[in-house]
């Protein structure tokens, strides 16, 4: 079994000494706790609630910030595998809304959130590389960012490169839910874990900035698509994973989650949607 564990922290903006301190925290009490895995929240390093491209801009650091240095130097000394989130300064000039995936090792991996939402689109420059898939001594980890997860293509072409586990640092803004339901995002968390049979990890935020409230859904989903530990509440949460399952994609003897696709009849999933339209009119 493998031991998760998602910190559900409220950063402060700009103040990268606090959330250093914030983030110092989380992963040593994880870790006090048995985790193998540890995922915090996106831009965690920062806030998120920026009001200009050039106010992100003023936010982002590279990998070799001291903030960044101390999550590596956690990671290895710990022998866990992080992920979490930061506003990136790429060597391009432009602001990325970014992740790390650091282990025993050492940095692993950057990865730059594909697919920005809202008001995102103002502040940053997309990403143009599919998420990494990671050898670690839990098994193949793979990560996206917040509404990159809601892309079904997406998730399945991680799935398809031997994820067993996904983490997602994430900060989903508040919407309006009926009573007694769980939010929309975790409920796309479970889906995307069932339909791929691979355990999906979740770290959220809490609190308000600069007037957006916040979800709270941090949840870890198991290979199955059931949720193993969740929380509207600010903390840890901790499940025991079984990750060896997520490398059998069999629901019963003659279903298969993977070998049952017929991709010769997705091509419209790879079209754009301007195309998509006009194929539609014609």
């Amino acid at each position: 079994m493998t031991r998760i564990a998602c910190q559900q922290l409220a950063p402060e903006l700009h103040d990268l000494e606090a959330n250093r301190a914030l983030t110092g925290a989380a992963i040593e009490q994880a870790v006090a706790a048995g985790a193998d895995v540890v995922v915090l929240p996106e831009l965690i390093s920062c806030g998120y609630m920026f009001q200009s491209a050039a106010e992100a801009a003023s936010a982002a650091i590279t990998t070799d910030h001291p903030l960044i240095a101390g999550w590596v130097q956690a990671a290895v000394r710990a022998d866990i595998v992080l992920a979490a989130g930061f506003c990136e300064r790429g060597d391009d000039g432009l602001t990325y809304n970014s992740a790390v995936l650091i282990d025993g090792t050492g940095l692993r991996a950057v990865y730059r959130k594909l697919h920005l939402w809202d008001r995102e689109k103002l502040w940053f420059a997309p990403g143009n590389e599919l998420p990494p898939v990671i050898d670690t001594r839990v098994g193949r980890v793979s990560m996206l960012i917040c509404y990159d997860l809601e892309f079904p293509e997406l998730t399945r072409t991680v799935a398809l490169a031997g994820t067993q586990l996904l983490l997602v640092p994430t900060n989903w803004p508040l919407m309006p839910r009926p009573d007694g339901e769980r939010p929309a995002e975790v409920g796309i968390a479970m889906a995307t874990a069932r339909m791929n049979r691979m355990a999906v990890a979740c770290a959220d935020r809490l609190g308000t900035e600069r007037g957006q409230a916040w979800t709270g859904g941090t949840t870890i989903v198991d290979p199955d698509g059931w949720a193993a530990a969740e929380t509207r509440e600010s903390g840890m949460i901790v499940a025991d994973i079984d990750l060896d399952a997520a490398r059998d994609k069999h629901y019963t003897e003659l279903a298969d989650a993977h070998a049952d696709r017929r991709p010769e009849l997705y091509g419209a999933v790879t079209r754009s949607a301007t195309s998509s339209a006009h194929a539609s009119t014609n």
